[in-house]
């Protein structure tokens, strides 16, 4: 069994690795994706790749904003969404956390976010709220939020909510990264029953009558049987990582993802999370470890996440 300190380790990694793996591939439907052997960083011989020009093993705006997430809470010691949402804006117009300063991927509701914040909207109010801004931006950096967190359940799940709010206002986005945190804390406890056991949580904390719970039942549904299509649709980008987690070994996993089509690096990213985090990094194949760029970026950050309390 991988350590919680391999765990840790296994997460952060994972969900960078599986970003990279699935940037190649993006916006293709699945029939034009290669079989599962030959997806890699480096795609096969003529396949027509998106970001043409962007070198293989290089993490997308998902890899950046989880590090803009990451590096925001271990600098205010906790969660300032007006900190996180000046190094968004950093990435955006700097390349903050971005491997060579490159920006290459940007979600429209993300853009339209972080221009509001940038002409002085308030972060907690800058994401929008409309029934159709419900993409997955919020869901695909907030991993390491359960990777930090110290606190109970209630914090984690509220405070998931919160930073969503900095680019995704609706409460669908919020109810998502809600459930993903305790779904990534329940795999970090090494729970064997981790999805079933974080939806449970949540039914706990949020009872009927609440948004949250609403939005729970009649929009994420999370006892449906239906499968994820790899869209960018909040939802369905978390329904599509429930089902690639079930499949196997972590390379299973992300492969799993990618084949999906569409929006592959970020529905390889949050099921590349949750698999690291239930294998642990050793279970990552070293290829895709040792060619993964930016390594330099990750490192200090991952190592101070390592030293913090509950860690070892």
């Amino acid at each position: 069994m991988p350590t919680r300190q391999e765990r840790i380790e296994g997460g952060l990694y994972g969900l960078l690795i599986g970003d990279a793996l699935g940037v190649p591939y993006e916006f293709h439907p699945p029939a034009q994706l290669p079989e599962a052997s030959r997806i890699e960083f480096e795609p096969p011989p003529g396949f027509s790749r998106a970001h043409d020009g962007v070198p293989p093993g290089t993490w997308s705006d998902d890899g950046a904003h989880a590090l803009c997430l990451l590096a925001s809470l271990q600098y205010r010691n906790g969660l300032d969404l007006e900190d996180l949402g000046r190094r968004l804006v950093n990435w955006y117009e700097l390349g903050y956390m971005a491997v060579d300063y490159e920006v290459f991927d940007v979600g429209i509701q993300t853009r339209t976010a972080l221009a509001a914040f940038r002409a002085g909207t308030p972060a907690l109010q800058a994401g929008p709220s409309g029934e159709h801004d419900n993409g997955n931006g919020s869901l695909m950096r907030v991993l390491p939020l359960a990777l930090w967190h110290q606190g109970d359940d209630a914090a984690l799940a509220r405070d998931a909510m919160l930073q969503s709010r900095v680019t995704h206002g609706h409460m669908r986005a919020q109810v998502c990264c809600a459930l993903y945190c305790l779904w990534a804390r329940r795999t970090l406890e090494g729970s064997t029953e981790a999805w079933a056991d974080a939806v449970a949580t949540f039914r706990a904390l949020y009872p009927e009558g609440t948004a949250q719970r609403e939005e729970l039942e009649w929009a994420v549904r999370p006892d449906s049987p239906d499968a994820g299509r790899g869209s960018g649709y909040v939802v369905d980008c978390l329904r599509s990582a429930r089902d690639c987690v079930a499949v196997g070994s972590y390379e299973r996993v992300v492969k799993a993802a990618v084949a999906l089509g569409h929006d592959t690096d970020t529905t390889a990213a949050v099921a590349g999370g949750i698999a690291g985090l239930r294998d642990g990094i050793q279970a990552i194949p070293e290829r895709w470890r040792n060619a993964l760029r930016g390594r330099d970026l990750v490192e200090p950050m991952l190592k101070q996440l390592l030293r913090e309390p509950g860690t070892s």
